[in-house]
């Protein structure tokens, strides 16, 4: 699955240069679910309308950097524009742009809009390290 043409140029990079997956609500269990070796920690990102929401742009180029800071250890993926609807509601996402970290199958903590570098890297942090067990509601 491809991101469509008018989507951001810097959100198409994410499939294109950083090779991350879209998904829909087909594809979406196989990149949950991690195989052998790869870390159950996975970054969604729900981008919105990037015509409407320019925020989409700035968090797209944060992405790539979170999966480098926490290499090894966060997979990431993008959801399709024709998915997200049906899938907010499961991750629990309210606005877009959101990235959302799930653990397995399950949201464990979603960043809507943009937040400052240091917000994401703890709040990823307490979640890798267990501090944080259910869904964060910080949106």
């Amino acid at each position: 699955m491809t991101i469509p043409m008018m989507t951001l140029p810097v959100i198409r990079a994410l499939t294109e240069r950083h090779g991350l997956p879209v998904v829909d609500e087909s594809s979406i269990e196989a990149l949950l679910l991690p195989a052998d070796g790869e870390s159950d920690h996975v970054l969604l990102f729900f981008p919105g309308d990037a015509s409407q929401r320019p925020e989409s742009g700035d968090v797209a180029v944060i992405l790539p950097q979170l999966l480098a800071a926490f290499e090894g250890r966060v997979r990431g993926g993008v959801v399709a524009a024709s998915a997200e609807d049906s899938l907010k509601p499961r991750f629990q996402v309210l606005m877009t742009p959101s990235l959302v970290l799930t653990k397995g199958n399950q949201p464990v903590d979603v960043f809507a809009k943009v937040l400052d570098w240091q917000d994401y890297r703890d709040r990823i942090e307490q979640a890798l390290d267990g501090s944080v067990t259910a869904t964060q509601t910080r949106q």
